[in-house]
């Protein structure tokens, strides 16, 4: 009887950090979901503010020269920083070896 009430004592005990542990990674998941949610928000804003600023340049440009050569330059522009953007993110993401 006294290894079956080792076993039980056991499994009980494994039983309440479970639940402990549930609801800490319940909170974790939660928060992360909250964060990931908050990055796309900004994501989007991001991604608006940046139209909104080459469509202003666009304006800008139009007004001055031909809305041909306005929508050349922009999207040169729009491409050259894709393009810098693009390799800051390798450059931070190759492994220093």
């Amino acid at each position: 009887m006294n290894i079956l009430t080792t076993i039980l004592d056991i499994g009980t005990t494994l039983l309440r950090l479970l639940e402990a542990e549930g609801r800490i990674l319940k909170r974790a998941v939660m928060n992360l979901g909250w964060a990931l949610a908050c990055v796309g928000i900004a994501f989007v804003l991001v991604l608006v503010a940046a139209g909104f600023f080459l469509a202003g340049i666009y304006q800008y440009l139009a007004a001055q020269i031909s809305p041909a050569a306005a929508s050349l330059l922009v999207s040169l522009l729009a491409f050259v920083l894709a393009v810098i953007f693009a390799g800051i993110a390798k450059w931070r993401t190759t492994d220093p070896k």
